[in-house]
């Protein structure tokens, strides 16, 4: 194979100039390059597969390199496989061979690492995949992406004595909406303090807060998979995920960007501009504490 025809790896992963934070930033869910094969199998259209996409997150977030954190971002959808499960997450109903024993409730809903519907429930296939498929895909995308997300964390807990990851997802405004009001347009999920230090959740979330966003923490999101995988905060490798309500800067029903988009991806910017510094020398002992 000419090296130019080597297939490109499942994700873009945008680098600092310099290494200066310790934070690590990650988009899993906002791939949208869909299968040929996908949508060839699909009695659903390309519109309705999106609407569990985490549409235009890598975006939001590509100012990280500029405050010297490194931007990892999926480039399949989370509808093909769903980095944020494990991989034995694998859902009986959609996946050929696969008994029905410790079904996790994401899973049994259809959410496992090779997804079987998307949002409101609509089933992506007509049939069943085979187990080979469902490991074919594991192999291709799923792998290589938590191998340079571990090779990422450990790279900034070596140059910094920790590792703060934050985990970027959206969350469709009718699920905040459902809450109580005030309703909170940022929910950061630390796994009830099993993820992450409190001192850097309450840094990360003042960040948030000192942009005028309602946060909110744990419920209704408290953490998937890559929290609890790569969360550690007695080893020094601490993971905070974030949801944002879509509906601040996205047209959920056209799957666009709303008027609102630039305006917020400034915010997003002053955000990790103030998380960045987390990483340095000086604020390193507040995370020990």
């Amino acid at each position: 194979m000419h090296p130019d025809e080597r297939p490109l790896p499942p994700y873009r992963l945008a680098r600092p100039h310099t290494l200066c934070s310790c934070v690590v930033v990650s988009s899993p869910h906002s791939g949208a390059e869909y299968p040929a094969e996908m949508l060839a199998a699909s009695p659903l259209d390309l519109l309705t597969l999106r609407s569990s996409e985490d549409a235009f997150i890598e975006q939001l977030l590509a100012s990280a390199p500029t405050h010297g954190a490194p931007l990892l971002a999926a480039r399949l959808p989370r509808a093909w496989v769903d980095l944020n499960r494990a991989t034995d997450d694998l859902d009986p109903a959609l996946i050929e061979g696969v008994r029905s024993h410790r079904l996790d409730p994401r899973v049994a809903s259809g959410l496992g690492v090779i997804p079987r519907v998307v949002a409101a429930g609509r089933a992506i296939y007509c049939a069943k995949i085979s187990r080979a498929e469902a490991e074919a895909r594991i192999d291709a995308v799923w792998r290589p992406y938590h191998a340079r997300l571990g090779t990422l964390i450990a790279e900034a807990h070596a140059a910094f004595g920790m590792a703060l990851l934050l985990d970027v997802h959206s969350m469709p405004h009718e699920v905040v909406a459902s809450l109580p009001r005030p309703a909170p347009q940022v929910v950061l999920g630390d796994r009830y303090g099993a993820s992450a230090a409190p001192a850097l959740v309450a840094a990360v979330e003042a960040a948030f807060t000192a942009e005028g966003l309602r946060v909110a923490r744990n419920a209704p999101f408290a953490g998937a998979y890559i929290a609890q995988a790569y969360g550690r905060p007695r080893f020094g490798s601490h993971v905070v995920q974030v949801e944002i309500d879509r509906s601040i800067y996205m047209d959920e029903t056209r799957v666009e960007p709303g008027p609102g988009f630039d305006a917020f991806a400034a915010v997003m910017g002053r955000v990790l501009a103030r998380i960045a510094p987390l990483g340095r020398d000086d604020a390193a002992q507040l995370a020990a504490e």
